[in-house]
C-alpha cells in the first residue's frame, strides 16, 4: 500500500506538469497600413507623400480633361464631315490615352513603393514593434500577424484585431 501512494503522487504531479505545460496559443492581427495612416499622418514624410499623391492626381486629372476635350473636338469634326481632322484627333486621343494609362501605372507603383518605405522605416517599426510586444505579452497573445503581409489569413474574428488598441497605445505614448 505504501508503494502505491508515492506512485499515485508521481503520476498526479506528472499530469499536473503536463497540464501546466500545455499553453493555449492565442493569435492577434494588426492592420499595419491603418496604424501607419492613423498614427503618422502628421509626420513630415507623410505630408510629403500626400503632397506628391495630390500632384500626381492633379496631373492625371489634367490629362483626362485634355482627352475629353479632344473627344469633343472629334465629335464636332465628325459632325462637320472633316475626315482628315477626325483621323488626326483619333490618333491623338489614342496616343494620349495610352500615355495616361502608362503614367497612371508608373506613378501608382512609385507612390506604393514610397508608402511601403515609409511604413518600413526603422523609427516607425521600432515604435510599433515595441508596442505590439507590450500588448501581446500583457494580453497573452503568442503570435501577432500582419493583415497585409500575410496573405494566408482567410478569416479572423474582430476580437483578435488589436489594430485600434495599438493606435491608442502609440498615441498615448506620443502624448496625443
Amino acid at each position: 500500500m505504501m508503494i502505491k501512494k508515492p506512485a499515485i503522487l508521481v503520476v498526479f504531479f506528472m499530469v499536473l506538469g503536463t497540464l501546466g505545460a500545455q499553453q493555449l496559443t492565442r493569435f492577434a492581427v494588426v492592420d499595419m497600413t491603418k496604424v501607419y495612416t492613423a498614427f503618422f499622418r502628421e509626420s513630415r514624410a507623410v505630408r510629403e507623400f500626400e503632397e506628391r499623391s495630390r500632384q500626381v492626381q492633379v496631373e492625371i486629372d489634367r490629362m483626362t480633361e485634355e482627352i475629353q476635350e479632344l473627344r469633343l473636338s472629334h465629335a464636332r469634326a465628325e459632325a462637320r464631315g472633316d475626315q482628315e481632322q477626325v483621323l488626326r484627333l483619333e490618333n491623338d486621343i489614342s496616343r494620349r490615352s495610352e500615355y495616361l494609362k502608362e503614367y497612371y501605372q508608373l506613378k501608382t507603383a512609385e507612390l506604393e513603393k514610397q508608402k511601403d518605405r515609409l511604413a518600413q522605416s526603422s523609427t516607425f517599426l521600432d515604435q510599433v514593434l515595441t508596442e505590439i510586444r507590450y500588448i501581446a505579452e500583457s494580453e497573452g497573445y503568442t503570435m501577432v500577424l500582419s493583415l497585409k503581409d500575410n496573405t494566408g489569413i482567410i478569416w479572423y474574428s474582430p476580437t483578435v484585431d488589436i489594430t485600434d488598441k495599438l493606435i491608442q497605445s502609440l498615441s498615448a505614448r506620443a502624448g496625443r
